[in-house]
């Protein structure tokens, strides 16, 4: 059981799509990987770019409907702390839900940038699932290097993206920038869970992914 530890949660602000669609956080990205932390012992504070509230994304509800047990999880979604008030040396590791929101708000974040920075240069757990990878584009090292250059990795495949006719809606596809920076991407078949852990960096595919990738997360932290 964890004692005391700290995990970073951060979470889009999402934006409305060219089809009038509001990209936010997909819920049972940020719920599920919360419930499993939690029960592990670890206190878990959730930010966002800009503060405030982190829009879920209506198709991941079942007839706009939040789950009865995730109701008090949702909350805190509403009314988040700004990322720029964080110090990476008060926690232990970081997460980064999903959501095509995330597309548009963390690859040209900096401050996640230098968050991410340090947690990877301190060799600190960071995990992020589906499209919680977008922030680790563009991402770097002290010297520059991409932060998932020559790491095995996966996030929402460009595959799914077609899949959801999603491909013209957000910024570029993230299977292929991250393969772009380096990645050594290991792809399943839609909707399959795959989670992918290469020393402290886990990262998983899709929503059918996000448990196991807080499980394998809290492994990275106790190991």
């Amino acid at each position: 059981m964890a004692n005391n530890k700290k995990i970073l949660m951060v979470v889009t602000n999402g934006q409305e799509m060219s089809n009038g669609h509001f990209a936010g956080i997909w819920l049972s990205e940020f719920a599920e990987p919360y419930e499993e932390l939690r029960a592990n012992g670890y206190e878990v504070t959730v930010v966002s770019p800009k503060g405030g509230e982190s829009r879920i994304d209506k198709n991941s509800l079942e007839n706009d409907t939040i789950p009865v047990g995730w109701q008090e999880i949702a909350k805190l979604l509403k009314n988040t702390e700004a990322i720029d008030h964080v110090n990476a040396d008060d926690y232990d590791g970081i997460f980064l839900p999903g959501g095509h929101g995330t597309m548009f708000d963390f690859p040209e974040n900096a401050k996640l940038h230098s968050l991410l920075r340090n947690f990877a240069e301190d060799d600190k757990s960071i995990g992020a699932v589906c499209h919680g990878p977008a922030g680790l584009v563009d991402a770097t090292l002290n010297d520059g290097t991409p932060i998932v250059k020559n790491k095995t990795i996966t996030a929402f495949t460009d595959s799914e993206e077609r899949g959801v006719q999603l491909e013209n809606e957000v910024p570029f596809l993230l299977e292929s920038q991250l393969r772009e920076q380096g990645a050594a991407f290991v792809t399943a078949d839609d909707w399959t869970e795959n989670t992918q852990t290469d020393g402290k960096l886990v990262t998983g595919q899709n929503p059918q992914s996000s448990v196991n990738v807080a499980k394998q997360l809290v492994k990275t932290l106790e190991g």
